[in-house]
């Protein structure tokens, strides 16, 4: 997603981590309009990974240790 920020994917993050604490309790959950319930577990496991990368790697720019590096070649 262009344009996200890493407020915006923590709170992401955030609200599917309570989705996953509120199911695996018995209960169900909404997140942006849908009622998730166990039946969801699967999905709401993949959403935690999806964020938690995007968190980590927005982190890692923020902290100015992004994945792209400049090679000069020696001559």
């Amino acid at each position: 997603m262009a344009g996200i920020t890493l407020t915006q994917a923590q709170a992401q993050l955030d609200a599917w981590l309570a989705a996953s604490l509120a199911v695996a309790s018995g209960q169900a959950f909404e997140v942006s309009g849908r009622k998730l319930t166990r039946v969801n577990a699967e999905h709401i496991d993949r959403m935690i990974d999806y964020w938690g990368a995007k968190v980590a790697n927005l982190s890692n720019s923020a902290a100015g240790r992004g994945r792209a590096r400049t090679m000069v070649p020696g001559f």
